[in-house]
Formats: C-alpha cells, sequence, structure tokens
C-alpha cells in the first residue's frame, strides 16, 4: 500500500527517538570499507559492491559471522568517536532527538581495544553529537550472551566501575538459541540495584518461554525485539498491564529471516493487544534501514492512521529512560507537530 504525501511529511516532521540500535551496526558502509583498509586481513570487503553484496543475510547465524567481523575493525577511541558521530549525524537527519545506543565492552576489551580508548571516544563522540547535530545520546552496557557467565560478570564489573556519563541501562544481545536468560539473573540484580534499568534481547529468534525469562529473571524493563512474544495471549496481556514495551525492529526480522516480510510482522498482533510498541532499526547501514522508514513501511503495510503513527512516536519518548521534563517536552512537541499536519474535524458548536 503505497503512503501519502502527507503521511510522509507527518513521518519527517515527528521528533522521534531511537531505543534499540547497537553501534558496531550503526557504521556506514563507507565507514566499513575504510576500517577494513586500514586493517587489513579481517576477511571484510573493502569494494563498496562487494560489501554490499556481503551484508545480505542467509540467517540470524549468518548476520552474526558478519556483526563480529565488523565489529573486530573497531581498534582505538578514534574509530569509535567516528562511529558514534557518524550515527548521530544519521539520527539528526530523521528528526531524530535521542537515541539509547548498545554497545557491547566485553567484546572490545577482548579484540584488544583499552578501555579507556572506548571510553573516551563514546565520551567525545557523544559530546560531538551533541554540540554539532543536536542529538542526546545514551549507553546501554550489553552482555554478549553467547560467550557466558564470564562475559556477564565482567560487563557488570566494567559498567558499575566506569559508570559512564549516558549509561543508563544493560542489556544481553547475542543469540538466544541455546543461551538461557536466566543465567544472567545475578548481574541483572546487581544492575538494577544501581540504579540501571534492564533492557535484555528477548523473543528476537525465539518464543514466548524467552520473553518470560526475560520479564521473570531479569526484572526487563523494556525487551529487545520481543515478537516471539506474539503467539503467548497470556503474555501479550502482561506486557499490557505491567507497561513492558518491546522494541520492535521490523526490517531487522525481515533481513534476518525471522519474518517473511513488513505484511507479515506480528507488529499488527502487539498493537491490537495493546502492548507498547516502539519502532526501531537495531543495525540501519546493514539492514538498509532508517527510522523513518520503518515508520513508513509499518504505515503502509498496516494501514496506519495519521494519529496511530504518533502513537507510535510517543510510545517511544514514554518507554525511554529520558528524564521526565525531557519526555514531557518531546511529548508536547508531538502533539503541536501531529495538530499542524493532520486538519482536525472543527467541535460541534454547545448548544
Amino acid at each position: 500500500m503505497p503512503v501519502p504525501a502527507s503521511l510522509r511529511a507527518l513521518v519527517a516532521a515527528l521528533p522521534k527517538v531511537e531505543l534499540h540500535v547497537h553501534l558496531v551496526g550503526s557504521a556506514r558502509p563507507g565507514t566499513v570499507a575504510a576500517l577494513a583498509r586500514r586493517h587489513p586481513g579481517s576477511g571484510v570487503p573493502t569494494d563498496p559492491a562487494e560489501l554490499a553484496r556481503w551484508f545480505t543475510f542467509r540467517d540470524f547465524d549468518h548476520f552474526l559471522t558478519v556483526y563480529w567481523a565488523v565489529q573486530s575493525l573497531l581498534r582505538d577511541r578514534a574509530d569509535i568517536h567516528e562511529l558514534v558521530v557518524g550515527l548521530a549525524a544519521d539520527l539528526a537527519r530523521q528528526n531524530c532527538r535521542y537515541a539509547e545506543v548498545t554497545v557491547t565492552p566485553y567484546n572490545h576489551l577482548l579484540d584488544g581495544m583499552p578501555g579507556d580508548e572506548l571510553l573516551s571516544g563514546l565520551a567525545s563522540g557523544r559530546a560531538e553529537a551533541a554540540a554539532e547535530h543536536g542529538v542526546e545520546l545514551a549507553w546501554c552496557f550489553d552482555i554478549p550472551g553467547e560467550k557466558g557467565t564470564k562475559a556477564g560478570r565482567e560487563t557488570l564489573v566494567f559498567a558499575l566501575r566506569e559508570r559512564p556519563e549516558g549509561l543508563v541501562s544493560f542489556g544481553l544481545g547475542g543469540p538466544e538459541v541455546g543461551v538461557g536468560r536466566a543465567q544472567f539473573a545475578p548481574f541483572f540484580t546487581a544492575a538494577r540495584e544501581a540504579g540501571l534499568r534492564s533492557v535484555p534481547h528477548a523473543g528476537e529468534t525465539t518464543g514466548p518461554a524467552t520473553v518470560w525469562s526475560a520479564v521473570h529473571d531479569l526484572g526487563a524493563d523494556r525487551v529487545g525485539h520481543g515478537i516471539g512474544s506474539a503467539t503467548d495471549p497470556r503474555l501479550l496481556e502482561y506486557l499490557r498491564e505491567r507497561d513492558i514495551a518491546l522494541e520492535v525492529c521490523p526490517t531487522s526480522n525481515v533481513r534476518t529471516r525471522q519474518v517473511a516480510s513488513i505484511g507479515a510482522h506480528p507488529v499488527r498482533r502487539l498493537l491490537d493487544h495493546g502492548v507498547p510498541v516502539t519502532l526501531n532499526t537495531d543495525d540501519p547501514p546493514m539492514f538498509g534501514a532508517t527510522l523513518d522508514g520503518e515508520y513508513l513501511a509499518v504505515a503502509s503495510a498496516l494501514g496506519l492512521t495519521p494519529a496511530e503513527i504518533a502513537d507510535l512516536a510517543r510510545a517511544s519518548v514514554r518507554a525511554s529512560f529520558l528524564p521526565e521534563p525531557r519526555r514531557t517536552a518531546l511529548l508536547a512537541e508531538i502533539d503541536r507537530v501531529t495538530a499542524a499536519q493532520i486538519r482536525l474535524p472543527r467541535p460541534e458548536p454547545l448548544a
């Protein structure tokens, strides 16, 4: 279903937030090619056309292999700074004001990057993102689940010891199959007690049992992806009643072959059950995704009204970990933009 120009204008005008984007996965193809030339022998293509083919994923495991290869190219502060600023520039072009960016410190340290280089790159990139692009960035430090409890423990220690400015949450990523959520419960308990919010991945490539574990064992405030919830009515009711938002990434799910198309995506079922749904890009250049594009794709596939599109933007703001005054201001701006873009009927005169 083609999207009318008026809806495109509304999506472009709406102030937005991004709640599920990985720093490594935000690397532009040109940046990846430049890093591959700088660090030969990685197996990452340097030719743009070949790189585009390389980003065609057979399945989720193939995507992870490519992702980890790109990650291995990041060696120092300058590389991290370049990724952060590039992401901010891309977000600013889409009127995205705030993003919570997932960083996996354990993997960078394992690849040989000193911790102070990682932190310095994050800090300088964050400052430039705000000053030059008007985008506020926050961090989620996540555990690479496939590396087990050792990775969980060291990620927790690094997060709480360093506690960089902008760190708001604690996550869990990587493959879900064979990687139980419950084993990471002690680390999430400690992180939550220290004031970090819980945002584990669950239900991206597995069913509702993984999401149940994320909310029960890890105290999830939000769930990364969570589309496996759609087959369990009781879980949908639980998420709705407790206002646990899902960080839904439709194009990502299509590109990693978890769903056949945007039209076949369970986002409609999630919305119909009143589950808080936020739209996100996950690893945007790798998937050919943009935040505006996610709104437009879902609007087209589901035939959303302008009011429903604005509600998706509001849901992301409400689910964010922004301070309350910033959330209130963004919600008010969404209301103003929506009122200006949508011609509302005049109220009936009072008798």
